[in-house]
Parts: C-alpha cells; structure tokens; sequence
C-alpha cells in the first residue's frame, strides 16, 4: 500500500507531528508513505524524515490558485502508483482532491483545526461538494472540528470519521527537572502554573496573566512559567509589568524541546480562543498533568471536567482565575487529576490509538477498491 500525505510543509507545529507520528507509527505495517510538500522551506521534521529514508516531494506553489501544482501533484501520483493521498488541512485538500480525480488513488481529508472566528463563502458552498465527490474519506481530529465542517464547509456530518490526535508520551528524567528548578530558584513547595505556546493573540495569554494575578494575590507559592515567543511576547511582558507580578512570571523565551519545563510544572492552562486538538495539551497529560482549559474547539473533549482537569468558559478572566485558585488550594484534587490524566491519555490519545484508527481507514479504502475493481 502507498500512502502519499499532502500538507503545507514539515515545519515544527500540531499538523506536522501527526504526520510524524503516522509514518513512524506505520513502519512494520507494511504501508509505504511519503510526503508531498506545497510550500517551502521543508522544515526541521521534514528533513529529519528524509534523512531517516522517507521519500519528500517539494512543489512550493504559486501565488493564487497554482494549476501546474495540480497537474505536477496528478503526474506523481500516477508515476509512484499512489493508493492513497491522505490530505492535511483544507487548501492540501483541494491541491489534492483535484489531482487524483478520476484516477484509482482514493482521497482522505483530514481537518486539523479552525480558524477564529470561523467563517465561510459561497465560493467554498459551490466547491466544497465538488472536492467531496473526488474524496473517499474526511475525517476531524475533535468533535468541535467536525461540527465546523458542516457548519463551515457544507461537509454531511455522515461524511465525517472523528480520528483523535496522537503522540508518544513524553519521557523526561527527574533529575533534570530538579535541576531545572534550582535554576530558576523555584522551591519544593512552590506551585507552578505554566503553558507552552507561541505568543499569538489566539492563544489569549493575556487572559492567563490576568487569571493568575488574580489567583496569586493572597498566596506567596504560586508562579507563572511562559515557555515560548512570538509576536504578543512585548505585550505579555508589559502587562505582568502593569499588574506588578515581575517576580512571579517567568518568560523563558523558544524552547526547543520543553519537555523538563512541562515535567516542573503543576498544572498546565490552556487559554486559548479557539483550538483544534493541541499536542502540547496531550503531552502535558501524558505526564499526568491536571490542566485548567478554556472550552474552545476540542479542549473539553480532551480535560473532561472535574475528572482530568477544570473546563471554563471561553475568554472569561474570572472563571479562569477561579479554576486556578480550586486546583492550586487542593492537593488531592491535582494528584487525582493527574492520575486520571494518564489514563485517558492512554485510552483515548496515544499515537498508538490514532495509527490505528488510520490504518483501519486506509485498509478499508483499500477494500472497497479492490471490490470494486
């Protein structure tokens, strides 16, 4: 079987480490996958892929809607005899959709989330059903995503499989993170709230800074680790400045693998405005995290409320803050959290559990055409 995944590029992100995690999931199944690339440059995955022996196509597309990408797609597809063009995101969708039609390869679109605020156009009301005639499968990554699609993309919800984001538990050693504490001179008994993430107005860090000032006020042990960058990175500065929380906030700027910094803190928060299924989300529970989340997109589809973490209602400053102050002041709420955690990790969003929810979509589709043929 040939799988060829269409996406934007290979770069660090959401979208690219499922890809990721498929092809290194997929190796003893005997499934040959390779990638094809729109943009440029490859990016850090990318070419880690191809050095372990994954075949990578780059055609970086033109501005505007490219044709020749569509005719240079269609020409390998046919020349690499390609099964399957698992498409990832909606522009690869329709690249993709259009150079297999007519042909024997079978067309998957996966949606890994949704712009905020969502929205539509008659343009995508007249295409969509067209793309949907050449694609075999659609499948969405929560229920949230599936519900945009046919609310957005005119998408039947019969159309639409909901296949969960999966990653590798992360591993960490308690050395390091103990050494890890002592350099940011935090102590045993201090309570570390933290988020990793790009400082982007959509992940709403500013709402999280507020929340805690609130949380911390009448409290000494409670501290704020930042672990990221990006544009809102001055703005997030001024306001701990404003709110007079210097002491208490940590910004560590782009960390490359931040899996000790993740392991150190206590609860994980997620503020963000709209989300699809965040990996960064998944790996915080991996280590058993108990997390305070906003329930935008498929966040409350992953913490389940009261049982591995507390869900609020989305952009609220006050519930947030509220969240905080329940989880930090109970022990026994965290440790518990936290061991649920691990266990709907393992049920639900192992890159286990996904790779075999697409090995049974491939293997179906595989199916269907050898009936039909």
């Amino acid at each position: 079987m040939k799988v060829l995944h269409v996406t934007y590029d290979m770069r660090i992100g959401g979208t690219e480490m499922v890809i990721k995690n498929i092809i290194e999931g997929n190796t003893d199944a005997n499934i040959n996958m390779s990638i094809y690339c729109i943009e440029a440059p490859l990016g850090p995955w990318g070419e880690d892929l191809a050095q372990s022996g994954i075949s990578i196509t780059m055609q970086e597309r033109k501005p505007g809607f490219d044709t020749s990408l569509i005719s240079a797609l269609r020409q390998h597809i046919k020349e690499n005899n390609i099964d399957i063009l698992h498409c990832h995101q909606y522009t690869p969708w329709v690249y993709g959709a259009l150079a297999a039609a007519f042909t024997k390869t079978k067309v998957i679109f996966t949606e890994h989330g949704r712009f905020y605020p969502d929205s539509t156009s008659w343009k995508r009301k007249l295409v969509n059903p067209i793309l949907l005639f050449f694609t075999s499968k659609v499948t969405a990554i929560s229920k949230a995503t599936s519900d945009a699609l046919v609310n957005y993309e005119f998408i039947p919800s019969r159309s639409i499989d909901i296949v969960y984001n999966g990653i590798k538990p992360l591993a960490v050693k308690q050395k390091e993170v103990e050494a890890l504490r002592s350099q940011l001179r935090l102590n045993e008994t201090d309570i570390i709230l933290g988020t990793i993430a790009r400082f982007d107005p959509i992940k709403n860090q500013l709402l999280m800074i507020n929340a805690f000032a609130d949380a911390a006020k009448d409290r000494d042990d409670l501290y704020l680790l930042l672990v990221g960058d990006g544009e809102m990175r001055q703005a997030l500065q001024q306001e701990v400045d404003r709110l007079e929380i210097l002491d208490r906030v940590i910004f560590t700027g782009y960390i490359a693998n931040p899996a000790n910094y993740l392991a150190l803190m206590d609860v994980f928060l997620l503020s963000s405005l709209s989300e699809g299924t965040s990996m960064t989300l998944l790996e915080a529970m991996s280590l058993g995290k108990p997390c305070v989340v906003t329930n935008a997109g498929g966040n409350a589809e992953v913490i389940t409320h009261n049982l591995n973490g507390l869900v609020t209602e989305n952009d609220n400053k006050n519930a947030f803050a509220t969240a905080i102050i329940q989880l930090t002041q109970h022990h026994e709420m965290r440790r518990n959290f936290g061991k649920n955690a691990i266990e709907k990790f393992e049920l639900q969003f192992s890159a286990q559990k996904m790779n075999e929810a697409f090995r049974i979509q491939y293997n179906h589709l595989i199916a269907v055409g050898s009936v039909r043929s």
